[in-house]
């Protein structure tokens, strides 16, 4: 049948969600509606109820497909797996990170609304605490797989770091100039990695580092 062919079309899916997370950075999660992301994503009413049970699977939904469309390219990664085992290329890697965000700054902006509509909605909450553990976990097994410098302590505190950066930049973006920010990621690296070969003297934190 017609609703049923409409309801398992996966680019369609995408479409709207990829909709709903406009709706979300542009209106907030109040003006998340089935209708408003009908008209966003330019088809016709009643499309997005043929493909979501209710409001909470598409604010669900908008949260993973966030992470989906943020994955690493394999350029990315084989800098990650095959690159050099230096600060310098973990900067690289962090202001990359930085700036798909940032190229995405809808995407965050509607991730941030979903986050603070978690705080009333359980279901939301496990999910989005799931999908975000998940992404984290990743990223400290493909460090320390890589065998790059810092351990797994290191790249929870660049992710704490720059996350907080990004929301400054999307959120007040005159706090910071594009040069102190990538100086900001530069440093926050070069603190929290801390030294990246025997051959390279190790500086305690009293030191600055």
């Amino acid at each position: 049948m017609e609703w049923c062919q409409v309801r398992t079309n996966p680019e369609r899916r995408r479409a709207l969600i990829d909709a709903a997370i406009e709706v979300l950075a542009a209106q907030g999660a109040r003006g998340l509606t089935f209708r408003a992301v009908d008209k966003e994503a330019g088809v016709p009413a009643g499309t997005a109820s043929n493909y979501f049970a209710n409001r909470d699977d598409l604010l669900t939904q908008a949260g993973a497909r966030f992470y989906e469309r943020l994955q690493p390219s394999p350029e990315v990664m084989a800098k990650v797996t095959e690159g050099p085992k230096t600060r310098a290329n973990i900067t690289e890697l962090m202001a990359d990170v930085v700036g798909r965000i940032e190229a995405f700054s809808t995407g965050y902006l509607a991730l941030l609304e979903l986050r603070l509509e978690a705080t009333r909605r359980p279901a939301l909450r496990e999910v989005l605490t799931e999908r975000v553990r998940a992404d984290l976990e990743f990223n400290v097994r493909n460090h320390l797989d890589a065998g790059m410098p810092g351990d797994e302590q290191t790249v929870r505190l660049l992710y704490l770091a720059l996350n907080w950066l990004i929301l400054d930049r999307l959120t007040l973006p005159g706090l910071f100039t594009e040069e102190q920010g990538a100086a900001l990621i530069e440093d926050a690296v070069h603190r929290l990695v801390g030294p990246e070969s025997k051959d390279e003297p190790h500086h305690s934190r009293s030191n600055g580092l």
